[in-house]
């Protein structure tokens, strides 16, 4: 067991330093076991976060993400979170205002993230395979809302 635990915490360590000696605009942490994010990433991070464009968080164990997240990342414009064990999005998640796209397929939302209805860039949002009992979904502002693909339930 500690010796898988060894691997996944080498394979992050690896694909941040990756981001970071690359200058890419994208972080790749799918399939690392992760049960939230690691702190330190922040601080490894914390001269390039404003050019990081996409991050794939995907495939983890995740129950959560905080607002330390979405305030570093700020300029976002997709966000790969499907496969892990979300129910709920921090507020500040309406402060990802150049966001195009967020995968939360196959999480535990119980309710819509409505705090994604204020995002002016949204086109894309997959909420398939979570537990989300639609009675009325909130209205979005924009008429380029109208034909945004929506994906809910199994």
């Amino acid at each position: 067991m500690l010796r898988k635990m060894g691997e996944a915490v080498a394979r992050v360590a690896r694909r941040v330093n990756e981001t970071v000696e690359s200058g890419s605009d994208t972080l790749d942490l799918a399939d690392c076991k992760l049960v939230s994010f690691p702190i330190c990433i922040y601080k490894v991070l914390r001269n390039v976060s404003d050019q990081i464009h996409l991050i794939t968080l995907a495939n983890n164990e995740l129950k959560s993400l905080t607002s330390k997240f979405m305030t570093t990342f700020s300029q976002l414009r997709e966000l790969h979170l499907e496969g892990n064990c979300l129910y709920r999005l921090p507020n500040e998640v309406s402060g990802l205002q150049h966001l195009r796209a967020i995968d939360l397929s196959r999480n535990q939302f119980r309710d819509f993230p409505e705090q994604l209805t204020t995002l002016p860039e949204l086109e894309t949002l997959n909420l398939e395979e979570n537990e989300i009992v639609v009675q009325l979904l909130p209205v979005t502002p924009g008429p380029h809302r109208t034909e945004c693909p929506l994906q809910l339930g199994a």
